[in-house]
């Protein structure tokens, strides 16, 4: 964590904090999150960082505590330990490049390499390929992702896609579907797509992406169409997150925000198979 530090202050970015509990956490489709005596703890830190960024914060990063509901397995807990960055005037590309940057320095520093071993098999971090979802798909799935319904999308990614990215080096895999957008803005080069990355290492998802929506409208109307699927499938309903529409109202300027997660970086530096091996 030390290591992960250094390298955000030399690259001139502060450290914040934000509230761990909070009045409204962003309506996701496929995240609940847990509940406070007043509120919720937070999915990530998201809304709250990008508040700062409406009020001129031009590069932040912090890390600290998660909570979303019901997550186990080997790679998920219902808490963990989130590092979240922006920095304005980056797209997104420019972000992942710093990205993998930050990985491989953080292991070094702490290592002595760059290269690790995990499961058997060697992984060199300073090494990175770039895969589009479309190219992935294709690739290893034998499928076209523009024409998956959400359920077949989701199930190949899981057995035929994540398994073959990262494999020796780490795999940025780029430009979703605009179905799976999030907060992350359509793609001005190629309008199917969105400005949206993951980065993998060994078949493990480390981190996600965006290149900043800032359209208020578009927001509230993405955000709408979250709701009615979290009301279709039975999950909690939020307050609308105020402060997060008024900061767009006043104008989020052009960035891009990464989420990575600690435990899994933790993972791979000590060759653990199950994140319970480094969070109890």
């Amino acid at each position: 964590m030390r290591a992960l530090r250094n390298f955000f202050y030399q690259h001139k970015f502060i450290e914040v904090e934000t509230p761990v509990m909070i009045p409204a956490p962003a309506p996701e489709e496929n995240i609940e999150s847990v509940t406070a005596e007043r509120g919720f703890l937070r999915t990530s830190p998201e809304l709250a960082m990008k508040v700062l960024l409406a009020d001129g914060v031009q590069r932040m990063f912090q890390m600290g505590p998660a909570f979303r509901h019901n997550e186990f397995g080997r790679k998920h807990r219902e808490e963990f330990t989130i590092l979240e960055y922006y920095a304005v005037n980056w797209d997104y590309m420019q972000l992942a490049d710093f990205t993998t940057r930050m990985i491989a320095e953080a292991f070094k520093s702490v290592t002595g390499s760059s290269v690790t071993e995990y499961r058997g098999k060697l992984l060199d971090l300073s090494q990175v390929e770039y895969i589009t979802v479309e190219e992935a798909y294709r690739k290893y799935a034998d499928a076209d992702c523009f024409e998956l319904a959400p359920e077949k999308f989701d199930e190949l990614m899981v057995l035929k896609v994540e398994p073959q990215l990262g494999n020796g080096k780490l795999t940025v895999l780029k430009d979703y579907p605009v179905e799976y957008a999030a907060l992350s803005r359509r793609s001005a080069k190629d309008t199917r797509v969105a400005e949206r990355w993951e980065i993998y290492a060994c078949g493990i998802e480390l981190g996600n992406a965006f290149g900043e929506l800032t359209d208020p409208a578009e927001q509230r109307r993405r955000f709408a169409l979250a709701n009615e699927v979290r009301r279709r499938n039975s999950m909690r309903s939020y307050p609308e997150p105020g402060e997060f529409y008024s900061a767009l109202e006043r104008g989020i300027p052009e960035s891009s925000g990464c989420a990575i997660g600690v435990d899994r970086l933790v993972m791979l530096l000590c060759g653990a198979d199950d994140i319970a091996d480094v969070r109890a």
